[in-house]
């Protein structure tokens, strides 16, 4: 793989901190809500953005 520029590792780090972010404000959204199917949604919708922020860092690693 080449070496990423300082502006593409910028816009990964970003990236990072958003997909970050995504994830747990969704699990704490599961945690506070009693509807099971939405609970299951919001956890699947933290599943994904755990994925995406997994694969961003497999980019800087």
């Amino acid at each position: 793989m080449s070496q990423l520029s300082e502006k593409e590792l910028s816009a990964i780090n970003q990236l990072l901190g958003e997909e970050e972010l995504l994830v747990k404000k969704f699990q704490m959204l599961a945690q506070q809500t009693n509807d099971t199917k939405i609970k299951q949604e919001f956890e699947s919708i933290a599943s994904k953005h755990q994925q995406h922020f997994d694969m961003l860092y497999q980019q800087i690693g």
